[in-house]
């Protein structure tokens, strides 16, 4: 299946990423969050900000004057609306699990995802991060450069909706956390690399594999 050649080829070419970059659970709900429409060296900016200031655990950081906890985390792009959103998920930590994060990767994976996307500013990719990453459920993380990928190497319609994108994918590997979390975080390598708005296929892992010359056409992004 072209999925795992692609896998295999990205691996060989990358090794493993290592992915989520966190010290701690919620510090990797904290960064799904500021992830979205920002650079990752700006969130690990705004971590560090965070955690200077104490603010890395579900109860102060739902706690914290939202003023406050923006100015922290500005570099991170529209800081108030992000703000609003973290605190809206350590709420629902704290309201739901009583700020124990043990307690919410021990609920039910469909009850907890679903429950997830409940919360103000948490849309399915999100969600699927914390799921992935944070509770250890198979889940594969549908972003843009997962879509572009995907397009160019014909194996989807780019524009498919959020979940039938990630059935596809789901459906053709394995169900295991470590390895989902992997080959999301390869695509991303690749994406920041070679897979761009503008691609650069040249000594790309899998420029072998695209169909054609027409597939090095831009796919649309979708978030």
């Amino acid at each position: 299946m072209p999925i795992d050649q692609a896998y295999r080829r990205l691996l060989e070419a990358y090794g493993p990423q290592h992915w989520w970059p966190a010290q701690t659970p919620m510090e990797m709900i904290v960064g799904a969050v500021l992830v979205q429409h920002t650079a990752w060296r700006n969130v690990e900016r705004a971590i560090t900000q965070l955690q200077a200031a104490g603010l890395l655990e579900p109860g102060p950081l739902a706690r914290a004057p939202q003023e406050e906890l923006a100015q922290l985390i500005r570099v991170a792009g529209p800081h108030r609306v992000k703000a609003r959103r973290l605190q809206c998920v350590a709420q629902f930590i704290v309201d739901r699990y009583g700020g124990s994060l043990d307690a919410m990767f021990a609920d039910d994976p469909q009850t907890l995802r679903a429950s997830l996307l409940g919360v103000h500013g948490i849309g399915p990719e999100t969600a699927d991060c914390i799921m992935n990453y944070g509770a250890g459920a198979p889940r594969f993380v549908v972003d843009a450069y997962a879509r572009r990928v995907a397009g160019r190497h014909g194996w989807l319609d780019a524009k498919a909706p959020y979940a039938a994108v990630q059935q596809w994918f789901e459906s053709r590997l394995p169900a295991d956390a470590p390895l989902l979390g992997e080959l999301h975080a390869l695509i991303v390598k690749v994406g920041v690399e070679h897979c761009r708005p503008t691609p650069r296929c040249a000594g790309c892992p899998l420029e072998c594999m695209l169909p054609g010359a027409g597939s090095h056409d831009d796919e649309p992004q979708s978030h």
